[in-house]
């Protein structure tokens, strides 16, 4: 094969591979779009409530300073059991506060975390009136709150860096 063929060759796989990833980024912006209408938007709902852990969590207050990192999720989804340990690690360097829908009680959800050992803050939200408040109808479901306001949603698989970009651009 020549010099020149290979050139186009490997121009023509190139211009093909960045077509298929700007396809699967509008489609991933679109169903972000279409399943965020039932969420919130604007100012955060006021959460003020105590987590698993024993931890007073003030939502508002804490996105005062630096930007909040909400995470609905549940312990039988699972998209979430690929997105949780992205949380977990991402938890180290930000605001993390995450809500455990309809999981069962509090020693429920902190053996699950145990078992896969996760250090994100938990909020239980057993009954479900936290995320009827908040519009949340899918799992997992993530927002960046920053000085009371909604930011920023995404919906379904979301990676480290996505986490980190969306918390960088509120």
């Amino acid at each position: 094969m020549t010099e020149k063929k290979l050139k186009r060759t490997w121009l023509s796989r190139l211009k093909t591979v960045t077509m298929y990833g700007l396809f699967i980024l509008a489609v991933g912006w679109g169903a972000d779009f279409w399943r965020a209408q039932s969420i919130v938007s604007g100012k955060a709902p006021e959460l003020v409530a105590m987590s698993i852990q024993g931890k007073q969590v003030d939502l508002i207050a804490m996105s005062q300073d630096k930007p909040v990192l909400v995470y609905f999720w549940a312990t039988w989804c699972s998209v979430c059991s690929t997105v949780s340990p992205s949380v977990d690690f991402v938890s180290g360097n930000m605001q993390v506060v995450t809500v455990a829908l309809n999981s069962g009680d509090d020693k429920r959800i902190q053996q699950y975390m145990s078992s896969k050992d996760y250090d994100f803050t938990v909020l239980n939200d057993a009954t479900g009136l936290i995320g009827r408040a908040w519009g949340i109808s899918l799992t997992s479901t993530l927002m960046v709150i920053d000085k009371g306001q909604i930011t920023s949603v995404t919906t379904g698989f979301t990676s480290p860096f996505g986490m980190w970009a969306r918390m960088l651009l509120s």
